[in-house]
């Protein structure tokens, strides 16, 4: 894991000596020859430190600055000055600048302010995720049903919110597991006290590892300085870890180790930090299954699953469809209303994305619409043409059909109202592209 470092200078050999240097020190260097380079290099990637030339042709030093400070106000940037120029040094500082150096410099003060340059990012970077966390509206009026399912599901939280059981919810995405575990943190003992989460998804092993537990200075190359872990920064509140699912074995038995004992050490570190934490994990997989196939410790299992919550899908609580769309509507706009035959397609449609798929649009329909009452039209068209395919009906002659026929006339149907994509096409069907390329063939559709 080490420090991506952007060298910005006009001078070819400045780069070289700079680069050179640092990563020796085992940084990852991206160099750039001016100022408009380094503004496309930060549409690659963006680095953790900018070291920026101030006088450079075209856009200057300065200039590039204010740029990337638009964009990145908390990207670290040590800006190079010419020697004994005091005027230019004080104005990179109020312009945003982290550090300065004076040119010339020797290889072991470049290090030196490298190091404070990434240690006041780093502090930086922290204390605006803490602020985040304190600041985060923790209204949980966005839970949303009056069917028995979703009653079920809030009696459950009620029930338990006050207990320190560890809880496992359970739902396809989209169904709002944050939302569940925010309103047990919100009514349990620990309420004030921190709500720390972490996505565990698509997180390699060793970058989980350090997120989760935290590092000490050294621990690995680039570790310039110590961190917390989200464990420690969830002492005396809640840590809820989504798609918990898809952590390695590796962490899975580091994370019994806490669950135990409720203590641990940081990567490269030797003291053992005690913490106190309710965990709340959530996944979309099915675990009993994963545990017979060995992907997920059984042990870990039920030291998780110790109150499970299952949330239903929003297809099997069509009830809840239109107090969610005025919930919804009532957000994003005051003023605009949902028809009667635009809210019986939403009523219709499947949701494979469940309330966040309603809730997005929703969001698109009252920014589109032009009118105050929303009609089919201002919907995405994938609700559209799902309901329209689902309303026609399909009726058997007496004197009998082929069903080759209708499912020939059904394909036609559906490639129509895709305008020809396959892929859509087999969704609206509910087959799988391979499934329908096959159709097609046989059928002769494609020629």
């Amino acid at each position: 894991m080490s420090t991506s470092i952007l060298v910005v200078d006009d001078e070819k050999n400045m780069r070289f000596v700079v680069g050179r240097a640092l990563s020796g020190a085992g940084h990852e260097i991206r160099e750039a020859a001016c100022g408009e380079d380094a503004l496309e290099a930060f549409d690659v990637a963006i680095p953790d430190l900018v070291i920026l030339d101030q006088r450079m042709p075209g856009m200057g030093g300065l200039a590039t600055l204010s740029e990337i400070k638009k964009s990145y106000p908390d990207m670290p940037v040590i800006m190079l000055t010419a020697h004994g120029n005091v005027e230019s040094a004080v104005q990179a500082m109020k312009a945003g600048a982290t550090e300065y150096l004076t040119k010339p410099f020797d290889v072991e003060e470049l290090k030196l302010t490298v190091a404070k340059a990434l240690k006041v990012g780093n502090l930086v970077r922290q204390v605006d995720y803490l602020r985040g966390e304190l600041d985060r509206d923790y209204d949980t009026s966005g839970i949303v049903g009056d069917s028995q399912a979703m009653k079920d599901v809030l009696e459950t939280v009620a029930r338990v919110a006050a207990s320190d059981a560890n809880v496992m919810v359970y739902g396809e995405s989209g169904t709002g597991k944050e939302l569940i575990a925010r309103a047990l943190h919100e009514q349990s003992n620990r309420n004030g006290k921190p709500f720390i989460q972490l996505s565990c998804a698509a997180l390699p092993e060793t970058l989980l590892e350090s997120e989760l537990f935290g590092y000490d200075k050294g621990a690995f190359t680039g570790a310039v300085d110590s961190k917390p872990g989200r464990f420690e920064l969830a002492d005396s509140g809640t840590l809820f870890l989504d798609e918990i699912g898809d952590i390695s074995l590796t962490v899975q038995v580091k994370l019994l180790r806490v669950l135990e004992q409720m203590s641990f050490e940081r990567l490269g570190g030797s003291k053992t930090i005690n913490v106190d934490i309710r965990l709340i994990g959530a996944t979309n997989r099915d675990l009993p299954a994963m545990i017979r196939e060995g992907e997920f410790r059984e042990d870990l299992f039920y030291r998780l699953n110790v109150i499970p919550i299952n949330l239903p899908p929003l297809r099997d609580r069509r009830g809840d469809i239109k107090l969610l769309v005025r919930h919804f509507l009532k957000r994003f706009s005051n003023d605009k209303e949902m028809s009667a035959e635009a809210l019986r397609l939403l009523e219709d449609y499947h949701w494979p994305g469940n309330v966040r798929e309603l809730q997005n649009a929703i969001e698109r329909a009252t920014i589109l619409s032009r009118e105050k009452v929303m009609v089919p039209a201002d919907l995405p068209a994938e609700i559209r043409q799902r309901a329209s395919l689902s309303s026609d009906t399909i009726s058997l002659p007496a004197e009998g059909v082929a069903l080759e026929k209708v499912e020939r006339e059904l394909i036609m149907q559906a490639l129509q109202r895709t305008g020809g994509n396959r892929t859509k096409a087999a969704e609206l069907l509910g087959i799988s592209r391979h499934t329908l390329l096959y159709r097609i063939e046989k059928y002769r559709l494609g020629q």
